[in-house]
């Protein structure tokens, strides 16, 4: 037993010299340009919140903060390439509501685990989903919508951007907690679904805050229920899901930074600390409430636990759908 005394003396020294290593690391952490990796292509909502987010850090840091677009796939090649990087946090991804809550449920050979493969540096934003109507359709709320989808079923029409998207995924869930049978129209887009909408081709859709807001605010279309936990500070007087009968329904966008699950958990921690800066910042948060969204500055831990939930939550509800993307 004594003699083996010098060999635990010794693990412990490298493994104590080895935490005060990654310590040092993790405060002279960035001495080059980061890079931001998009799974989008530009102009996309995670696109512009990085970039506003990437001009802030760059002030933080005092280096460059790189937006680097790999759009495509379905947001994989983008979250791979941030995958297989040097876990040093001098590349950060962003991951999103598709790339890490919804795709796990919607390919059966999706080639990154997003719990697995990463570690979860924090919230950045949420993108706030709504039911939103035609002027021309009789129900003024979401309970009268109800009522005629129940006295009907599948009568009522509903569009939304795309297979497999949040929208997508929101309303089927909706049908699901409310027991009613709605018939869905998928499009390539927001832009095309609600060219549709404000033209009365169809009454009902799911659509994200930033996109329906300016048609709300012009009369276009009537706006029924938010899908947020919450209401949102740019529609106040909106009802959400949660409020007209359903406790606890959420269904949203998001997104969040991830990095390499091998990287420093003290370096994690940092960058979490500094986005989070960023995001309390009463001029940052304006820019992204102005633009549709809401600040999430959920940190690394916490954002784990919501991300692991979502994973869970549409993974169930893409089962029950039976909606597939391979």
């Amino acid at each position: 037993m004594r003699s083996q005394r010098p060999l635990l003396r010794s693990v412990f020294v490298a493994v104590l010299l080895f935490g005060c290593v990654l310590q040092a690391f993790a405060q002279s952490w960035p001495n080059k340009p980061v890079r931001m990796i998009v799974p989008f292509p530009p102009g996309q909502a995670t696109d512009i919140v990085a970039r506003l987010l990437a001009e802030s850090l760059s002030r933080q840091w005092g280096q460059s903060v790189v937006v680097d677009n790999r759009g495509g796939g379905g947001g994989i090649p983008g979250m791979l390439a941030g995958r297989d990087v040097a876990p040093d946090g001098y590349t950060l991804t962003f991951g999103t509501s598709g790339t890490i809550g919804a795709n796990p449920g919607l390919y059966n050979k999706l080639p990154y685990d997003p719990v697995r493969d990463f570690s979860m540096v924090g919230g950045v934003f949420i993108v706030p989903l709504m039911w939103v109507a035609h002027p021309s359709v009789p129900y003024l709320n979401l309970r009268e919508m109800l009522e005629a989808a129940k006295k009907s079923p599948a009568s009522l029409n509903w569009a939304y951007a795309g297979t497999g998207t949040s929208q997508h995924l929101t309303g089927e869930l909706f049908q699901l907690r409310a027991g009613v049978t709605l018939t869905g129209v998928p499009y390539k887009g927001s832009g095309p679904a609600m060219q549709d909408l404000l033209g009365g081709q169809i009454g009902l859709m799911v659509d994200s805050l930033a996109s329906a807001l300016p048609h709300i605010r012009g009369g276009k279309i009537r706006p029924l229920a938010m899908t947020t936990l919450t209401r949102v500070p740019q529609l106040p007087d909106v009802p959400t899901v949660a409020e007209s009968g359903f406790p606890g329904f959420e269904g949203n966008g998001w997104g969040g930074l991830v990095v390499p699950s091998a990287t420093p958990r003290d370096l994690v921690e940092r960058i979490g600390a500094d986005v989070r800066k960023s995001l309390h910042d009463p001029s940052m948060q304006e820019k992204l409430v102005s633009r549709g969204t809401i600040p999430d500055a959920r940190g690394p831990r916490e954002f784990e636990t919501f991300v692991r939930a979502e994973v869970s939550k549409w993974s169930e509800i893409a089962r029950r759908a039976n909606i597939r993307l391979d």
